[in-house]
């Protein structure tokens, strides 16, 4: 059997790659997990990217003031100083601006409770938002599974 191409007479053409239109349906379509996959399985064993460049600059800028003088730096140990600015993350830790941007600018994450920060990585964001709707649907069918036959 001819291809199209060579039927209608046309030169060039792209072969379409399967394999590939396979692996973005498992990536993107969240059926990783029911063909026995894990993230790294797809994506490598690369760590979370960096935060988004946006949400680095929106950060919260503290000063410091006398109440927070007996408070420290969980990356450096230091103690606050008065009127030093130091950063706050979106789950409430401070850090110093010096401390805190190295870390952001590698990973996405709080270095202190792990609370991710949004990624300007969009298949990261992707994988997030499926794992997140993963466990809610989860909770849902416990919780209705618990109503039924409790």
């Amino acid at each position: 059997m001819s291809s199209y191409f060579s039927e209608h007479d046309c030169s060039g053409g792209e072969v379409p790659n399967h394999f590939l239109d396979f692996a973005r349906l498992i990536a993107t379509g969240g059926y990783w997990e029911q063909v026995g996959l894990q993230y790294n399985d797809l994506f490598g064993h690369k760590p979370p990217p960096p935060t988004s460049r946006a949400v680095i600059a929106d950060l919260e800028t503290i000063t410091i003031d006398e109440a927070g003088t007996s408070q420290q730096c969980p990356v450096c140990l230091k103690q606050y100083e008065l009127s030093e600015k130091c950063h706050q993350l979106p789950c409430k830790h401070l850090f110093h601006i010096t401390c805190v941007l190295p870390w952001l600018n590698k990973t996405n994450s709080c270095p202190m409770c792990r609370h991710e920060l949004k990624t300007d990585d969009e298949a990261y964001e992707e994988y997030k938002l499926r794992k997140k709707n993963e466990a809610e649907r989860k909770a849902q069918l416990e919780t209705l599974h618990d109503s039924m036959f409790s």
